[in-house]
């Protein structure tokens, strides 16, 4: 005796199609791992630390890779530089921000250059080094400050290496007091902070904060007053070079005239 189909109605027949295509996706999935959740009462588990992504510290990529070779590798100073183990920030932005560090060979007296690094870079080096140890000058931070006073220090206590101009001059031993047009006023408070090569310190207690602006005013009034209204500067060697410059120019007319004249003379 033959048995009749029994015919799904249409919305059976789509529940069972949902069913199937449902499995075929948790199949294509892969397998599900329930985890238990706390029991009540219980504190949750604290997050897993997301682990970081590319470079961990900046400042240690770049102190390795430029500084470590002279100075160890935690800045403990070796036969080829010394050591920077409490130097203060304000030392370590100024040799960098000025170019005069890193150096590929040892030099006596390094100069202002282009810098090597980023304004970023060089604030992740200066925290770096600052892991060394602390002490030393912090980077000032600068206020308006004064001409008039600021010409006085600058008068009594900068003019006799760098010149009443700023226009540097030559010290003993092959030293080098450098022009200071280029300087920032963040860059000369420091150096007056931390006296690099033969400058000396000027401390709080010699020069306060206040007459520290005042001096970084007058020297940036400098930078605007560079204009040579006497004539060519020669590069500002000085007056010695300038005057022995100006003989060498009149004998050399001098000489230039007497043969014209015996020329002259003999027609």
């Amino acid at each position: 005796m033959l048995r009749s189909r029994a015919v799904a109605s249409p919305p059976a027949l789509h529940a069972r199609r949902a069913l199937v295509v449902a499995a075929v996706l948790v199949l294509a999935a892969g397998p599900v791992v329930l985890t238990p959740g706390p029991a009540p009462g219980e504190p949750a588990a604290p997050a897993a630390p997301t682990p970081p992504s590319g470079t961990a510290d900046r400042g240690a990529e770049l102190y390795l890779g430029q500084c470590a070779s002279c100075h160890g590798k935690q800045g403990q100073g070796t036969q080829r530089g010394p050591s920077l183990v409490g130097v203060g920030p304000a030392s370590v932005d100024f040799q960098v921000s000025t170019g005069r560090m890193p150096v590929s060979q040892e030099v006596p007296q390094s100069v202002r250059r282009e810098p090597v690094f980023s304004a970023g870079d060089i604030a992740a080096l200066v925290d770096h080094v600052g892991r060394f140890g602390g002490g030393g000058p912090g980077i000032p931070q600068l206020a308006r400050g004064d001409l008039v006073p600021g010409r006085e220090i600058f008068a009594a206590n900068c003019a006799p290496c760098h010149g009443a101009t700023g226009g540097g001059a030559v010290l003993t031993n092959g030293w080098v007091a450098p022009p200071l047009y280029q300087s920032t006023a963040t860059q000369v408070a420091e150096a007056v902070r931390v006296g690099p090569g033969l400058m000396p310190v000027f401390p709080s207690q010699v020069l306060d904060d206040q007459q520290v602006n005042d001096l970084t005013a007058y020297v940036q009034r400098l930078h605007s007053e560079r204009l040579d209204r006497g004539g060519n500067p020669l590069g500002r060697l000085g007056p010695l070079v300038e005057g022995l410059v100006a003989w060498v120019a009149v004998l050399g007319l001098l000489v230039a005239a007497v043969r014209w004249l015996g020329r002259r003379a003999g027609e």
